[in-house]
């Protein structure tokens, strides 16, 4: 049997009438920046985050990055990130002249650990960047209550997590704003990149749209040093098609994270645990295993693919040398860079393929 990690083209072949339609729309519009498909994306996206508003940009990582300005981020500040992270979220601060400072995970959780992150806050730290990695969120309720007595702002890192709940809540606006991805392999995804921020503060909206739109409110008048980061509205149509459905496709997700815990929590790996204030999305299905590489060469030789999320933590990354960390900086960052691989989820994936990767792991000698 052959397992693809995700089944992209599935997601347009069930959605193709619907699809081919949206966008032949907004072709045949003669409007191919902003305009109406993207506004009305932006409106149903608010509403499914519960935000007061929605902002499209170019892809997620200028969705931090112009958060973060929109923010007052700047050269000389600092931001607490993620020690284990994909590395846009550091980029996003380095970007913005700002230094990252990174604060490890809760071992059961995977997401940064709000115990640690108060000993990190200094006198120069502007905001508290917390990633809902695979698709489960971070813990909020302490994060905030830390950027509350501490007089921080919280940008939150949705990439992974359109859908997800935390403590009965829709991940959207609990903090300062949400930045979000919606490259083709996340759960809601456009046909290339994409991206966009959420948030409740119409100042701050008003401030990610002029910077997003090269710091213009008023063609030719520019206000601010902005970009060039918008989002198509090829791509708005698409994800407004597509958004009605984020529910079921996460079900689907769902089926197949509890399928994988029922038969692998007895196995030689060792799956994510769960919390009941947390609802995931289950953008990933991370197991951890001390012969990792082996397992997955193994899950390879059966047609199984999948993935390392991710294999070299940020402070080890050659980009960020000039931070001078060594290794052993931040131990369970790194153990999890060894130990950690991404099995097959998505919502075209079928019960048969989940038992049949569970037989492989299970047969791994």
């Amino acid at each position: 049997m052959k397992v693809p990690f995700l089944d992209v083209r599935s997601a347009y072949l069930e959605l193709k009438p619907e699809l081919d339609r949206a966008v032949a729309r907004a072709l045949d519009s003669g409007w191919y920046i902003f305009g109406a498909e993207v506004a009305q994306f932006e409106k149903l996206f608010a509403e499914y985050t519960n935000a007061r508003f929605a902002i499209g940009v170019g892809n997620g990582l200028d969705a931090l990055r112009i958060a973060l300005m929109a923010m007052g981020v700047t050269e000389g500040d600092e931001v607490i990130v993620p020690s284990n992270t994909y590395i846009a979220t550091w980029l996003a601060v380095t970007q913005c002249g700002a230094r990252p400072v990174p604060v490890e995970p809760d071992a059961n959780t995977l997401n940064i650990d709000p115990l640690r992150i108060e000993e990190a806050v200094t006198e120069k730290t502007k905001v508290i960047l917390p990633v809902h990695l695979y698709g489960r969120p971070a813990d909020m309720g302490p994060i905030l209550d830390i950027a509350r007595r501490k007089g921080l702002k919280v940008l939150e890192d949705g990439a992974q997590a359109h859908g997800a709940r935390y403590r009965g809540d829709i991940i959207g606006a609990h903090g300062d704003a949400v930045a979000w991805s919606f490259y083709p392999g996340k759960n809601l995804g456009a046909f290339g990149d994409a991206g966009g921020v959420t948030t409740n503060d119409a100042e701050l909206a008003e401030r990610i749209r002029v910077i997003a739109n090269y710091g213009s409110k008023v063609k030719y008048v520019n206000d601010v040093c902005g970009v060039n980061s918008r989002l198509d509205p090829i791509h708005a149509a698409a994800l407004a098609e597509k958004l009605p459905l984020l529910e079921e496709w996460n079900a689907r997700r769902t089926a197949i994270a509890n399928f994988y815990h029922l038969h692998l929590k007895n196995s030689s790996v060792s799956v994510p645990a769960l919390d009941p204030d947390c609802v995931s999305s289950w953008h990933l299905f991370p197991i951890f295993s001390p012969r990792r590489d082996a397992l997955q060469a193994h899950l390879k030789e059966a047609g199984v693919e999948s993935l390392i999320h991710y294999p070299i933590p940020p402070h080890l990354q050659e980009a960020y040398g000039f931070l001078g960390f060594q290794k052993g900086a931040f131990p369970i960052a790194e153990a999890l860079a060894d130990e950690e691989l991404s099995l097959p989820i998505g919502p075209h994936m079928s019960l048969d393929q989940a038992a049949y990767v569970c037989e492989t792991i299970i047969n791994f000698q």
